[in-house]
């Protein structure tokens, strides 16, 4: 049974699945946007960040920002920064950082492990939850804003059968 806000719900069967969400959704996505990448370790996070910002047109490495908190790509005129803040010990560690800078309206700001920064950051456009489910994953898509539903309503018709 899915949370009641769930907007869809995409079966994902292996790893190149979950690139192609990213790829499929990068098209959607602008400046201004936060979108929220939730899960448990190994759950697919960073694997669809990656297709995500490779999709946008990134051509070198992408790596996870598990270490550095965060990762800065340029692409075009587009400034996307992917946040990982799984190490935090408490929220307030967002503030210390100053990065509540970065979320402005010319950024994309990808942000895993949200929730350790919570009531720090500002509101996701998109939440996107990551889940293991046998040898594949389940990703449940929650629009919290226009933006975000307009992304959905790009990305369920380019998903084709695998959402519900």
């Amino acid at each position: 049974m899915h949370s009641p806000d769930v907007t869809a719900v995409f079966e994902l069967p292996d790893e190149a699945a979950t690139q192609a969400v990213g790829e499929r959704l990068a098209p959607a996505l602008q400046a201004g946007m936060v979108v929220f990448l939730e899960g448990d370790l190994g759950a697919g996070k960073t694997t669809l960040s990656r297709a995500l910002i490779r999709a946008l047109g990134h051509a070198g490495p992408v790596k996870s920002p598990t270490y550095s908190l965060v990762e800065v790509y340029v692409i075009s005129s587009l400034y996307l920064y992917h946040f990982d803040f799984y190490r935090f010990e408490s929220p307030e560690e967002f503030l210390d950082a100053g990065f509540d800078e970065y979320f402005n309206d010319t950024a994309l700001c990808l942000v895993e492990w949200p929730e350790r920064a919570q009531g720090c950051l500002p509101p996701a456009d998109l939440r996107l939850r990551l889940y293991h489910a046998g040898v594949g994953r389940v990703l449940e898509a929650v629009a919290d804003s226009p933006k975000g539903q307009a992304c959905l309503d790009a990305l369920i018709p380019a998903m084709g059968a695998a959402s519900s």
